[in-house]
C-alpha cells in the first residue's frame, strides 16, 4: 500500500506483548494452582503433585524438646507426625488449633496413636523448652513441643517452606513484647518423614479427623 507522496508504507509489526503478558499470567497461576491442589485434595492431580512436594518439602531436622534434649526427625520413625508451626505468645490462632488438633486426635481414640502431634515454635528467642512445655501442656501431654537455636529453627523453617515474621510495631527493636506473622497450616508426615497431606486449620475436629482417618493406616 502507498500513501499519498508515493511510498509505500511499512506494514506494522505484530505486537510482542501477548506473549510476555501470558508468560506473566502463567507465573501468576501456577502459585494459585499448586494451593489449590493441596487444599481442594483433586485425586489424581493431588496424588501427582504429592509425588513431587514430598522431595521438595520437609526433611532432616535437629531441635530440642521440653527436655532439652536434642530430637531429630529420626526419633519419629515409622510413626506419623502432625507437625504445626507457631508460637507460644500467639494470642489466637495458635491456641485455636492446638485445641482444634487436640480434640481431633481425642475423636479418634485408639487411631490417633499412630500420629504423634508436634509443635514447632517459630520464635527461638523468646520460647525456650521451660516455656514451650508450659505452654503445649494447657492443651494435651501428647503434644511434643520443640524449640532450637535461631539456626536450627531457621533451618525447620526453611525446609517446611513456612513464612515467619517478626511484625514491626514496636520502635524499640531489642523489646521482648512484640507478636510474629506466620503461615498457619498443619503438616502431616509419615512414618519416613514424608510429606502426606498439608490440612488446613481453619475447620472442625471432627473434619480433620476424618481426615487424618483417611489418611493414615490404621494398622
Amino acid at each position: 500500500m502507498q500513501n499519498r507522496g508515493g511510498k509505500r508504507k511499512k506494514p506494522k509489526q505484530p505486537t510482542q506483548k501477548q506473549p510476555a503478558r501470558l508468560s506473566e499470567a502463567k507465573k501468576l497461576v501456577a502459585p494459585v494452582v499448586i494451593i489449590a491442589v493441596l487444599f481442594l485434595g483433586t485425586i489424581g492431580m493431588r496424588g501427582i503433585f504429592l509425588n513431587r512436594a514430598a522431595h521438595a518439602l520437609g526433611g532432616p531436622y535437629t531441635l530440642i524438646d521440653t527436655h532439652g534434649r536434642t530430637i531429630t526427625e529420626r526419633q519419629f520413625q515409622g510413626r506419623y507426625t502432625l507437625i504445626y508451626f507457631g508460637y507460644t505468645h500467639c494470642i489466637d490462632v495458635c491456641p485455636l488449633t492446638l485445641e482444634t488438633v487436640t480434640q481431633a486426635l481425642d475423636l479418634m481414640g485408639k487411631e490417633a496413636h499412630h500420629i504423634v502431634p508436634l509443635f514447632i515454635t517459630v520464635d527461638p528467642s523468646r520460647d525456650t523448652p521451660e516455656i514451650v512445655a508450659d505452654y503445649v501442656s494447657h492443651f494435651s501431654p501428647d503434644i511434643v513441643g520443640l524449640t532450637g537455636t535461631e539456626s536450627q529453627i531457621h533451618a525447620v523453617i526453611e525446609s517446611f517452606h513456612v513464612m515467619a515474621r517478626r511484625r514491626g510495631t514496636s520502635a524499640n527493636h531489642m523489646s521482648s513484647d512484640y507478636l510474629m506473622d506466620h503461615s498457619s497450616v498443619l503438616y502431616l508426615m509419615d512414618g519416613n518423614n514424608r510429606l502426606v497431606s498439608v490440612l488446613p486449620v481453619d475447620t472442625s475436629p471432627e473434619e480433620i479427623a476424618t481426615r487424618l482417618r483417611r489418611l493414615v493406616p490404621a494398622s
